[in-house]
C-alpha cells in the first residue's frame, strides 16, 4: 500500500538549517509530482513547496522562497526539503504528499520542526 514516511525534523535555532526527507513506497514514485505541506499549531495545513515528477519545475510559497529548496531522487523514491535561514514562524509539523488524483489522500505521520532559541 501507499506509504509516506517523513524524517529529519528537530529543534533548531533561528538561522539554522534542517533537511527533511520523505521516503515513498507503494506507487510509481517517478510518475508523480510531490509536495511538502506544513501545519503550525492552531493553523490550517499550508502548501510549502512542490516539484514535478522529474524535478523540472519547482514552486514555493512566498514565505519560504529563497530559503527552502525541494528536490527528489527518483532512484531512491525520496523527496527532500532543504530548509535554510529558519525562522520561528517555520515551526510546525511537515508532511509530504503526492500531487495528483486519489493518491493525494495519503499522508504520512509528519515530522516536527521547531525553530526556537
Amino acid at each position: 500500500q501507499v506509504q509516506l514516511v517523513e524524517s529529519g525534523g528537530g529543534l533548531v535555532q533561528p538561522g539554522g538549517s534542517l533537511r527533511l526527507s520523505c521516503a515513498a513506497s507503494g506507487f510509481s514514485f517517478s510518475s508523480y509530482g510531490m509536495k511538502w505541506y506544513r501545519q503550525a499549531p492552531g493553523k490550517e495545513r499550508e502548501l510549502v513547496a512542490s516539484i514535478t515528477s522529474v524535478g523540472g519545475i519547482r514552486n514555493y510559497a512566498d514565505s519560504v522562497k529563497g530559503r527552502f529548496t525541494i528536490s527528489r531522487d527518483n532512484a531512491k523514491n525520496t523527496v527532500y526539503l532543504q530548509m535554510n535561514s529558519l525562522k520561528p514562524e517555520d515551526t510546525g509539523v511537515y508532511y509530504c504528499n503526492i500531487a495528483g488524483g486519489t493518491l493525494s489522500a495519503y499522508w504520512g505521520q509528519g515530522t516536527q520542526v521547531t525553530v526556537s532559541s
